[in-house]
Formats: C-alpha cells, sequence, structure tokens
C-alpha cells in the first residue's frame, strides 16, 4: 500500500496539541520570537509548570523547538511551521501542519 501523503496520524497529532486555548495562545506569542518559559507564563497568566507542560506538548508534537542558553531554554516555532499568506493583498499568518493549513486571526468578514 502506498504511503499517504496526508500523514495522517501525525496530522491528528498535531492538531491534538492545538486544541487547547492555552497552546494556541502560546503559538501566538513565539509568532513574534523565541521566549524562555518564565516570560510565556507571564504573559499567559499561569504557574510556570503548566506553561512547561503545554510547551512539552507542543515540543513533542514538533510545531516548536527549544535551545538552550545559559540557564534559560528558549522556545520557538519549528523552522517551517509559520509560512505568510496573501490573502486579496492582506498578509495574514498561518502555521503549516503539513497536512494543512491553519490560518491564525480573524478573517476581516468576520470583524464586520
Amino acid at each position: 500500500m502506498p504511503r499517504d501523503p496526508l500523514q495522517p496520524k501525525r496530522c491528528a497529532a498535531r492538531l491534538a496539541a492545538l486544541a487547547a486555548p492555552e497552546r494556541l495562545r502560546i503559538v501566538r506569542i513565539l509568532m513574534t520570537g523565541p521566549h524562555h518559559v518564565t516570560e510565556i507564563a507571564d504573559m499567559l497568566g499561569v504557574p510556570a509548570v503548566n506553561a512547561s507542560h503545554h510547551l512539552n506538548v507542543l515540543r513533542q508534537s514538533r510545531l516548536i523547538c527549544r535551545k538552550k542558553s545559559g540557564r534559560f531554554v528558549h522556545y520557538s516555532l519549528s523552522p517551517g511551521v509559520l509560512i505568510q499568506m496573501d490573502d486579496s493583498g492582506t498578509v495574514k499568518e498561518a502555521l503549516d501542519l503539513g497536512c494543512c493549513q491553519l490560518v491564525l486571526g480573524i478573517r476581516e468578514e468576520a470583524k464586520a
């Protein structure tokens, strides 16, 4: 049987990793650049242990990566995950999950 290019197991795992509101907020935070756990926890208004848990779930799904810098571990979106989409002259940010693209933000039609 030929390999399914959709990779349904990988796709489902990535979508499941994004299924918590805190993780979506973390992704939005990391879209601005790398941050360490304390910064992310402060931005979320949660204890660092909770932020660490969510970061670990996102890392296991390979949506984010980490890099140790001194005593801090900085988290960032994995290369190729964040893409820019040009929709009718408007630049929108999206996540490339490999199986689909998830556009982040509110569409102009939805605002009206």
